[in-house]
């Protein structure tokens, strides 16, 4: 992790033009049974596979709040909003860029998608090479099954499995009306989209290996010289 390292540890890594990796995540409410950093901790193994994988990757310490509205109202759910979120990218990218030639964002909270792209866009306009990476799976929309079982493979201890139990199995598109008018509190009561019951470690680990796979490719596509000696 770059915070780990010296100034001049990190100017001699100049030279072979290292990628900075931003995991980006948030802090907010994810039923009774996952911890409020789950986002930020899905950002975080994503940002520590690439890092694994690619030699020329450093990862810069996770950005912790996002833009989390739509769960106020749940004790705990702390958010900066998109305003400043985009700011904040905004101002870390430019400041990273001093240093770093190329910086991905990864991004683990989908409250955070509009922000993000709007600061990439901007940063994207003033010349600077920053990329976005936006993990897509299937499953449930919020602490349900996938982010339940992605939490167990991550952290088995964290999850507080006795309080395990379904939220509000509906189709997001049946309750997004009522979701975008009242946010997460109007339609589910524990803040739990979908139904965690069944959710294993197992599951969580293949899905975030293929994560990872996803945003390799992504980074050989995106920058090809000289990110390309992928580890085993």
């Amino acid at each position: 992790m770059v915070s780990d390292l010296t100034w001049p540890e990190v100017g001699a890594l100049r030279a072979a033009r290292p990628v900075l990796a931003v995991p980006v995540g948030s802090t907010e409410q994810h039923g009774p049974q996952l911890p409020l950093s789950t986002d930020t901790d899905l950002a975080v193994a994503l940002s520590a596979g690439l890092a694994a994988r690619f030699p020329e990757v450093v990862v810069a310490p996770a950005l912790a709040y996002g833009a989390s509205g739509e769960h106020a109202g749940f004790p705990g759910t702390l958010s900066i909003g998109q305003e400043a979120l985009e700011l904040v990218i905004v101002e870390l990218c430019r400041s990273a860029t001093e240093t770093f030639e190329r910086v991905v964002v990864i991004n683990g909270h989908g409250g955070n998608v509009e922000p993000l792209r709007r600061a990439v866009t901007r940063l994207r306009g003033e010349s600077r090479d920053i990329r976005l990476y936006l993990p897509r799976y299937d499953g449930d929309a919020h602490a349900g099954r996938t982010e339940t079982s992605l939490q167990l493979a991550l952290s088995p201890d964290r999850v507080r499995i006795g309080r395990i139990e379904p939220g509000n199995t509906r189709p997001l598109a049946e309750i997004l009306p009522e979701l975008r008018e009242g946010g997460v509190r109007a339609v589910s009561a524990n803040g739990i989209l979908g139904d965690p019951v069944g959710a294993t470690a197992a599951a969580g680990a293949r899905l975030l290996e293929c994560l990872i796979s996803q945003l390799s490719e992504q980074i050989r596509q995106w920058w090809p010289e000289p990110v390309e000696r992928i580890r085993p």
